[in-house]
């Protein structure tokens, strides 16, 4: 009875830990290219969600008031420089608030294991952020622009090309040209790339092996290359399928797909790498 009831738990904390993850990433998606007022619902109820995890095993139950101070005062200084100096959240600042929030979960007794799970997840997110964005940039100016180019543009061109006859060629580094529904420019890059999808679920799965410290190293590693090949290539039919819907049904309809899609197959993927993550346990 009491091993049943532990499935259960677990299998609730995996679904609620996968909506948390589902509508915070929704309010990141919303805040850079939505609606900043659905954004703030979407966080506050991905807020909401951590107080339903049911914790399980033993943990550290004092409070630490540091943790809590530590994450408030990450929490302010992160809303103050970007809504009062750049005016909105970006991507890497919306990790950093989380991470703050995750202090501030970590700090309490009830809560300390899910902030520690958000601080292992978005503290993985930020250590690969800066790599990707700033070390790899700085040894070579075009990385970024040359991976979007060589490894996301000119293969998810080659899908199209192979599913479809269509008027659409490559014109620039990132640049495609359509003559469809409306004679079209589109820049393939930035959040495009995939990278941030592969650096969350990347973080999901530190976060979690962290949290539930799970040891068996082999099949961690296993997963950790599966969810990079898996976002990526996704990553790929997702680009391919904003080239039809942009050509086919326009750019307005395109940026409407483009804001959703990707959301849809992060959260599917998520759920599948939570129940692999549950049966290593």
């Amino acid at each position: 009875m009491a091993h049943k009831y532990m499935l259960d738990s677990q299998k609730n904390n995996i679904l609620i830990v996968l909506l948390i993850l589902a509508f915070f990433t929704g309010a990141t998606i919303q805040f850079g290219e939505g609606s900043a007022i659905l954004g703030i619902v979407m966080f506050l109820i991905a807020l909401g969600l951590t107080t339903q995890i049911k914790l399980q095993g033993t943990y550290i139950t004092k409070s630490s008031k540091f943790y809590v101070v530590l994450g408030i005062f990450m929490v302010l200084a992160n809303i103050v420089y970007n809504f009062k100096v750049m005016n909105k959240l970006g991507t890497l600042d919306s990790m950093a608030f989380f991470m703050g929030i995750s202090f501030i979960a970590y700090g309490t007794s009830k809560f300390r294991r899910t902030g520690e799970f958000g601080i292992y997840m978005s503290g993985t997110f930020i250590v690969l952020f800066l790599f990707f964005y700033s070390i790899l940039p700085s040894l070579h100016n075009n990385f970024i622009h040359d991976f979007d180019h060589y490894f996301v543009l000119i293969p998810s061109l080659y899908i199209v090309n192979t599913v479809a006859n269509m008027d659409i060629h490559i014109i620039a580094t990132e640049t495609v040209h359509f003559n469809g529904l409306n004679d079209s420019t589109v820049v393939i890059g930035g959040p495009c790339s995939g990278i941030y999808s592969m650096m969350l679920l990347l973080g999901i799965i530190v976060g979690y092996v962290k949290m539930e410290k799970l040891t068996d190293k082999k099949r961690i590693y296993l997963l950790i290359f599966a969810a990079v090949i898996i976002a990526y290539f996704s990553n790929l039919i997702r680009v391919s399928i904003l080239y039809i819907v942009g050509y086919y049904y326009g750019i307005e309809k395109m940026m409407f797909v483009h804001v959703y899609i990707g959301w849809l197959i992060f959260i599917i993927i998520s759920f599948g790498i939570m129940t692999a993550l549950n049966r290593i346990k």
